[in-house]
């Protein structure tokens, strides 16, 4: 029997805090996940979520902290006066210690990565993080990565979140080998800053066997669901997923103003209501919720500070997924023969041209 996946849970984090981190953990945990939390928050704040669910106080340990990083900190206050004693502080280190699994939080974005960067450190032969986010489509689910960790990349930069971003799919999207897309002004190969074209160049020879690396993809590509795994820099990649969350949120204001003007309009809607149902379900953001940190030498996930008791629970249990398929071990190992496969060429490259003999 295999143990239970160790989640390190930041109850304080988010707009909620524990009125909705506990709840979700719960459901979480009613939906059949093997998982033991580790709780980091304030006791009198969070007892009587656990003494309301027996089944969660069973699986769950507790250590008490008054200090939670506040969602309009600034990152570098953040670590200053939250490093040794926050809940997020405390659920990271968790992992760093291997007294956890993956860490979840709700909390200030900057505030997490900086913390996370700090305590855990980036893995071997990568030089930043990225965030991975999740992105429904019309064909179902596409990976998008860097979302906003850092701004700019190079070439390998982009190599790596390639390796990355698909050791990531093989395991939330269940694709043994899944298409990789680096996101361009345009699919022509002359096209695009020259780090952006070097990378595809890097990844058409690398020929890597664990994804089929397909080239350029546009902005449009996304939501179409066009290949598993779009790769990009933190700033182009921000940019596209909260262009993509207004525009959401623009269509449905224009459906519900549109539904609700004259009878035959509210008539047309009784009509069409399941249908309208099961498109609230596919654009639903909770269903997706959980940004991934990514290139950490440990995983942390990033649940939305907007975030519902249902959306949390999501996060929750993609972090317990992630955890239990090892995405740590698949990505060390990835990069690693990514890293051996260029040493010779490198190397090679290094070496002084042989002047020929004069016999």
């Amino acid at each position: 029997m295999m143990k239970p996946v160790r989640i390190a849970l930041d109850a304080m984090g988010g707009d909620f805090g524990p009125e909705v981190m506990l709840p979700g953990a719960a459901r979480a945990l009613e939906r059949g996940s093997d998982i033991a939390f580790s709780i980091f928050g304030d006791e009198k704040l969070i007892g009587p979520y656990l003494a309301a669910n027996p089944g969660l106080a069973a699986v769950s340990s507790l250590r008490h902290t008054d200090v939670a990083v506040r969602m309009d900190d600034k990152p570098s206050q953040a670590l200053r006066a939250g490093r040794r004693n926050s809940s997020m502080w405390l659920a990271i280190e968790a992992v760093k210690k291997n007294q956890a699994d993956i860490a979840v939080s709700a909390g200030n974005t900057g505030a997490l990565m900086a913390m996370a960067k700090t305590c855990l450190h980036t893995m071997p032969n990568v030089d930043r993080p990225a965030i991975a986010a999740i992105w429904p489509t019309v064909r179902g689910r596409t990976i998008v990565l860097d979302v906003g960790a850092s701004i700019g990349a190079d070439a390998q930069h982009l190599v790596n979140l390639a390796i990355m971003g698909a050791a990531m799919a093989r395991i939330v999207l269940s694709v043994e080998r899944p298409t990789v897309g680096l996101l361009n002004i345009g699919s022509e190969e002359m096209k695009g800053i020259d780090e952006v074209k070097k990378a595809s160049r890097l990844l058409r020879e690398a020929a890597l066997p664990n994804l089929d690396y397909v080239g350029f993809v546009e902005g449009g590509d996304i939501g179409k669901g066009t290949v598993d795994v779009v790769i990009t820099e933190g700033f182009a990649g921000n940019i596209a997923l909260k262009t993509a969350e207004g525009t959401a949120n623009q269509m449905a204001q224009y459906l519900r103003e549109a539904l609700s003007g004259d009878l035959l309009s509210k008539i047309g809607y009784l009509l069409a209501r399941k249908g309208f149902a099961a498109l609230k379900v596919k654009m639903d953001p909770r269903n997706v919720n959980g940004g991934v940190f990514l290139g950490l030498d440990g995983v942390v996930i990033k649940s939305h500070g907007h975030s519902d008791v249902f959306g949390t629970s999501v996060a929750i249990e993609i972090a317990y997924k992630i955890a239990r398929h090892q995405l740590l071990g698949q990505i060390r190992e990835a990069l690693a023969r990514s890293h051996e496969a260029r040493a010779p060429k490198l190397s090679g490259a290094s070496q002084p041209a042989t002047a020929p003999s004069q016999s």
